[in-house]
């Protein structure tokens, strides 16, 4: 029987700023995970993928993160690296973190 495939968020770096990143439904690239898009696809995720591989001039290092649908429905991450990369940098408060909202 086949393994059912966990959701997942695409996500990467602005290439020039560095930040954190995620591919939202409608093609732009938000800073916050809460509005990336879940994928529940495989397919799917593998052509937003491949799709947001194709924007080098705007974004490098992209991949696909496991995520699960929070309370609100939107992604949440599931592992300790991506709730270390939602919130931002940690060697000082800026960008994200001074932002209280969003941690």
């Amino acid at each position: 029987m086949a393994r059912a495939f966990p959701p997942k968020v695409v996500t990467a770096n602005a290439l020039i700023e560095g930040d954190v990143i995620y591919l939202a439904a409608d093609g732009t690239w938000p800073r916050l995970l809460c509005n990336a898009a879940l994928l529940t696809d495989e397919a799917d995720a593998q052509l937003r993928l491949l799709e947001a591989e194709q924007q080098a001039g705007a974004v490098v290092g992209a991949y696909l993160a496991d995520a699960v649908a929070g309370h609100d429905g939107r992604p949440e991450p599931t592992h300790f690296r991506e709730e270390f990369r939602r919130v931002g940098p940690s060697n000082y408060a800026h960008g994200k973190q001074e932002e209280v909202r969003n941690v």
